[in-house]
């Protein structure tokens, strides 16, 4: 099946989580040619060999798009549960008692077992542990060497091994289990471009992910504990980029505290020119409706209005009955916030001062010539990809087309703003640069003759970290006439 697909004509990014309602080829060409710029494979559900399967026919959309494909493995990380009922589940009282043991007998109303001794050595009384997402809140009023006891603050029904949040303390756990070693090692075996790493609490969990994944793939942290938001600026320092994770972010905090924690988070990672993806219940309407709520556009809205490099779909496009639409309504939202004329002065709310680096300095001055000389692209070529980032990171008024030598910088360039990238091999002198980046402007229909592109690089070429020219060049059709240098 042939799929075209040139430059969206939007900025933001779309990530489509793939799943049973998703991942067959058919299916998987249509959420492209819908607008799906990247895809997340969550190694929470399945087996690996059913991923190997969705890493193929992703990669094979390549050729026929004539562009890069970009693939991010999510890890599932630790899971706290409870034990089992002798009854399957029980339900429980507001303001009652309840126990959670270290016994393996299975529960009833009173107590039940949770097999996680590390909990006994940290939960102290006052704490709050929070079952099944939230939906059943106790709070601890005693902790003996075999035994929490708490009081139930709102309750409910608990059925067998449903999860349990701590949002209280640090959990004395990795965020790398066994198993997330072993997809881990899969995933890079796949050439995973992106890893997302769930369960961030500390800069060590970063720093362990960053030790066995090396230069293979670009580390994602998960925002999606409260512990990560107290050490928030070391944990992004050691990644590449984020996602703002406000599933388990709204179970451990209160609803109302995420929406500035978003905010907070995507600007700093804007500011760090690391991409930031936004997720969770974006569009949750859409999995069993062909229309979102008026408050589910307005959050993706606003996600964009802000400035995140994507915005990311997980059950609505997994398991959801409305794949190919969802992803649809998020392109049109991108699409319609972007044309806005008061989307230019909100979108840069954040203020990104450029850093005292010549890469940093010439793309500051790129993005004020775009905005005083009417220009139709900025081209950059990049060796590493920081460039790219760093460009990006200015939210320019136009297209940013990425060329570069190497296919896994090119595959990552699919989470970043704004960007249309080209695995393309390296020029050799000024006049190929120049060249060649009119040429491919306009082949990928991103400008026309008479318009006018900025062209950066670095010489000497194909040198990473050296990016120090800047040029302006006028397209005449086939008639390539640069024009100035600046």
């Amino acid at each position: 099946m042939a799929v075209s697909v040139g430059p969206r004509g939007r900025k933001v990014r779309i990530l489509a989580t793939l799943g049973p309602a998703s991942d067959s080829a058919e299916m998987i060409g249509k959420l492209i040619r819908a607008g799906a710029d990247a895809f997340r494979i969550n190694m929470s559900h399945g087996d690996q060999g059913a991923k190997v399967r969705l890493v193929e026919t992703i990669r094979g959309f390549e050729a026929e798009l004539q562009r890069p494909t970009t693939i991010l493995f999510d890890l599932q990380g630790p899971k706290l549960r409870v034990g089992r009922f002798a009854e399957g589940s029980v339900a429980i009282d507001t303001g009652g008692r309840f126990v959670l043991d270290r016994s393996e007998e299975l529960g009833d109303t009173s107590r039940v077992e949770l097999p996680h001794p590390e909990l006994f050595l940290v939960v102290s009384e006052g704490h709050r542990l929070l079952i099944d997402d939230g939906k059943i809140r106790l709070r601890v009023t005693a902790v003996l060497p075999e035994r929490i006891e708490t009081i139930v603050e709102v309750g409910g029904r608990i059925s067998d091994n449903k999860g349990v949040n701590v949002p209280d303390v640090v959990v004395p756990i990795p965020a790398l289990t066994e198993k997330d070693r072993s997809d881990l090692q899969f995933a890079l075996e796949q050439g995973a471009d992106y890893i997302a790493l769930s369960f961030v609490q500390r800069p060590e969990d970063v720093e362990e992910a960053r030790e066995l994944i090396g230069a293979k793939a670009a580390l994602m942290v998960k925002i999606e504990k409260p512990a990560a938001i107290d050490r928030l600026e070391e944990i992004l320092a050691l990644a590449d980029a984020v996602m703002v994770a406000r599933g388990d972010l709204g179970v451990e905090l209160p609803p109302e505290a995420v929406p500035p924690l978003q905010k907070r988070i995507v600007a700093r990672a804007r500011e760090l020119g690391k991409p930031v993806v936004v997720a969770t219940q974006m569009l949750e309407t859409m999995i069993t409706s062909q229309t979102p709520t008026r408050a589910e556009v307005s959050d993706v809205a606003n996600a964009i209005y802000d400035g995140a490099d994507a915005v990311m779909l997980s059950a609505e496009s997994a398991a959801g009955d409305y794949p190919c639409e969802a992803v649809t309504m998020m392109d049109r939202i991108g699409r319609t916030v972007e044309a806005d004329p008061g989307y230019k002065s909100r979108v840069h709310f954040t203020a990104t001062p450029a850093e005292p680096t010549t890469a940093d300095a010439l793309a500051e001055s790129a993005g004020l010539i775009s905005n005083t000389v009417p220009m139709s692209a900025m081209v950059c070529y990049t060796s590493s990809g920081s460039t790219a980032r760093r460009i990006a990171r200015e939210r320019g008024p136009v297209p940013l087309l990425v060329m570069t030598a190497s296919r896994k910088v090119a595959r990552r360039m699919g989470l970043v703003w704004g960007v249309h990238a080209v695995n393309t091999r390296d020029v050799a002198s000024f006049e190929e640069m120049v060249g060649k980046a009119k040429r491919m402007a306009l082949r990928h229909k991103l400008a026309s003759g008479g318009e006018q592109i900025i062209i950066m690089a670095g010489i000497p070429f194909g040198t990473s970290g050296s990016t120090n020219v800047i040029h302006v060049a006028r397209l005449l059709g086939d008639e390539l006439d640069e024009s100035s240098g600046v």
